[in-house]
């Protein structure tokens, strides 16, 4: 988001107050809460797995609650931005109606590229009906006062992102926990697999794992490289954190997780590194200064003659970054679209 002027989603979800058409009650729930000018001073409480966002939300000192535990029936407004992928919507979406007071009102906005449609008929069939307008290139629609949730389908919907085991020979034990919404969560991703696939058997040390996911590479690094002595996991998705800590528990080395944004930098120092860096944010659009700031972190957090192990699209621009912050590179390998590169810390 650093890289937007507006925030077109969270403006249009505002839009029906502006408009005067809905009014914000004493107390309201915020479901994945982004903050800007038009929410800030308001009185909410919120839920927000991606650290960046929420430690903009905590700086201006709104409550951030477990989306997995929220009380039922107990909030006159919950708004809600709903995610992509299907299941994990859904389920938000239940969960929202399942926090709703008597009376109250569910409030959602998507953009129209990113199924705006979809999820404004997932909440009618969820609430009965809905109001609906179109703002920003976006789609926003709430429910009635006297809305009739569907409870059989409130419930069922609630449950569809629950943590689940996913078969999958190539990962130690023969599958690993994941849910719908993480970054690959029902596959092993193909660039991953690649740079699992070229890490050296002498890899050793204290290594970190930038934007672990649920884990895949953490895993590997565990399963090929027997000389490496400790593990740190970097995550920022608070939800797929979690998944890694169960999916290494029992780990043969001593494994520290962080709930932690990498482009910020990180405070310890690490003898190797190996990294997938995403290159999206919150919405679609690539966002190559991501991983440009995941290359610096990592030239900074690495010793000296430290490596780093990195998979990326091919036509990612990361050279410039990586000749900034990397004494020698080497390109291990092209396939598929993707590029590792080994780059050694002067």
């Amino acid at each position: 988001m650093s890289l937007q002027t507006r925030d077109s989603t969270l403006d249009a979800l505002l839009h029906p107050f502006t408009q005067g058409l809905l009014h914000w009650p004493d107390g309201a729930l915020f479901l994945r809460a982004r903050m800007s000018g038009g929410v800030q001073g308001k009185p909410f409480v919120a839920t927000q797995g991606f650290r960046p966002e929420a430690a903009r939300l905590q700086r201006q000192g709104i409550t951030l609650l477990d989306e997995d535990a929220l009380p039922c029936a107990q909030f006159p407004l919950v708004l809600v931005l709903p995610p992509r992928q299907r299941e994990e919507a859904r389920a938000l979406l239940a969960k929202a109606c399942a926090a709703v007071a008597a009376g109250g009102v569910v409030l959602a906005a998507v953009a129209n590229d990113e199924g705006a449609k979809t999820r404004e008929a997932e909440l009618k069939q969820l609430a009965g009906g809905v109001a609906t307008l179109s703002k920003h290139h976006c789609r926003v629609f709430w429910t009635r006062p006297d809305a009739a949730f569907d409870a059989e389908l409130v419930a069922r919907w609630r449950s569809l992102d629950v943590p689940r085991r996913v078969a999958c020979e190539e990962v130690p034990g023969g599958g690993f926990l994941s849910r719908p919404g993480v970054f690959a969560w029902d596959r092993v991703d193909a660039a991953s697999r690649m740079l699992a696939a070229a890490l050296p058997a002498d890899l050793r040390g204290q290594v970190a794992d930038f934007g672990a996911g649920w884990g895949y590479l953490s895993q590997q690094v565990l399963a090929r490289c027997p000389q490496v002595a400790s593990l740190d996991v970097f995550e920022a998705d608070d939800r797929a954190l979690a998944l890694a800590r169960q999916n290494l528990a029992g780990a043969r080395v001593p494994v520290d997780f962080h709930w932690q944004d990498v482009e910020s930098g990180v405070a310890a120092h690490f003898d190797a590194i190996v990294c997938n860096p995403p290159f999206h944010a919150l919405g679609r659009g690539e966002r190559p200064d991501i991983g440009r700031a995941f290359i610096a972190a990592a030239a900074a957090a690495l010793r000296p003659r430290g490596s780093l192990w990195l998979v990326a699209n091919r036509h990612l621009p990361y050279e410039e970054a990586l000749g900034a912050g990397f004494a020698r590179l080497h390109e291990v390998a092209q396939n598929g679209g993707f590029k590792i590169v080994h780059a050694v810390k002067a």
